[in-house]
């Protein structure tokens, strides 16, 4: 049988596998950081009203620069993010993966680098290995910090293209102090002009702010967001940033055309015409995820400081016990993350019905391997 690697592929992808994560038919699934309530209703029946008009259309292209869907992006950032956003600064994809693919091909790509500091959000590097980019594994400090001097010192050394700083940081979960990032960026832009690209996909669940305000003056920075995790429509794939409106017209020398289906803007709109109901559910997440980091504590795992909507915590001898912990999680009906940092489990926030079931499968599995 052929495989991947008897084909005529590039060097750099000989010997990867995919991103992914298990998709398993179990009770409580808590591993891929979703959202775990449904929509409400009156946005699900909004959104069959947008989807009803632009099906009328679907004999035509969408608009091509989704100007409408872009302008409503920055009023809500300008919103909630504590910094005035305009639509000429927003940009749109399918997911912030396809954010960050573009901005890659634009400012990344062959003979070009970019740095990101371990362990930290994996399609970072998956995605710079498919648009040709060279990536360096930055330092982070045992606590899963990042040290403001340690990554300038990097960032001087290496002078990369293309900087990522993720915050809160997945999969650890701890946010990046605006001091570190103006550091960073300051650097960045001392040893070559760099884009240094702040992901916030899991900002709404921060105990702190949003690094918008960092924009200002800045035209090399970029505040990459989703509407997967706080907006509860992971199905929807659906990712944007906010930046200087020249990166916006570079990243469209790359963009696909009509990238953005009519039937995604339709649903994002109407999504946003939700957006006081929807981040009630944040809050009643934030909490959970709370709750979550108490318990663990409580039974005397080591938790990691979480400003996202899941938790790191452990620690675990070895991988094998790191994964045979999983698998008795897994076991008791609860699905949860080993995502190779080495010790460490990460267990999505859930309803409070799915984190008790959580939180009763590790104390039973706490209470088998201590007996």
């Amino acid at each position: 049988m052929t495989s991947i690697d008897d084909l005529p592929v590039r060097d750099e992808l000989r010997g990867q596998s995919p991103y992914g994560a298990p998709q398993l038919d179990v009770p409580v699934r808590l591993n891929t950081n979703e959202n775990p309530y449904p929509l409400p209703e009156a946005l699900v029946e909004r959104i069959t009203e947008r989807v009803r008009e632009a099906a009328r259309h679907l004999n035509r292209y969408p608009d091509r620069n989704a100007v409408e869907l872009r302008t409503e992006l920055a009023k809500y950032l300008t919103r909630t993010g504590g910094h005035p956003v305009t639509g000429e600064q927003v940009w749109a994809a399918n997911g912030s993966n396809e954010v960050i693919q573009q901005l890659l091909q634009t400012f990344g790509g062959p003979g070009r680098t970019a740095i990101g500091f371990e362990p930290s959000y994996s399609m970072h590097p998956l995605i710079a290995r498919g648009t040709g980019t060279d990536w360096i594994d930055g330092p982070r400090e045992p606590d899963f910090t990042l040290d403001t001097q340690a990554a300038v010192r990097a960032v001087t050394e290496h002078r990369p293209h293309v900087v990522f700083i993720t915050t809160p940081n997945n999969p650890t979960g701890n946010a990046v102090p605006a001091e570190t990032v103006r550091a960073v960026y300051e650097a960045a832009q001392a040893a070559r002009p760099s884009l240094v690209i702040v992901d916030e996909a899991y900002v709404e669940f921060s105990h702190g702010d949003s690094l918008l305000p960092l924009l200002a003056g800045r035209p090399n920075l970029v505040v990459s967001r989703t509407m997967s995790k706080a907006f509860g429509a992971a199905g929807l794939r659906l990712g944007y940033f906010a930046a200087d409106p020249a990166v916006v017209d570079a990243v469209q020398l790359v963009r696909l055309p009509y990238h953005l289906s009519a039937v995604t803007q339709a649903t994002a709109l109407a999504a946003l015409e939700h957006t006081d109901t929807l981040l009630g559910y944040v809050d009643q997440l934030k909490s959970e995820r709370d709750r979550l980091v108490t318990e663990l504590r409580a039974l005397e795992y080591e938790v990691t400081v979480s400003d996202a909507n899941f938790v790191q915590f452990g620690r675990f001898e070895d991988p094998d016990g790191t994964h045979a912990v999983w698998q008795r999680i897994l076991e008791r009906g609860v699905l949860v993350r080993d995502n190779g940092v080495p010790g460490y489990l990460r267990v999505t926030a859930g309803t409070p019905e799915e984190n008790d079931a959580f939180l009763d499968a590790v104390r039973e599995v706490k209470k088998e391997l201590s007996a």
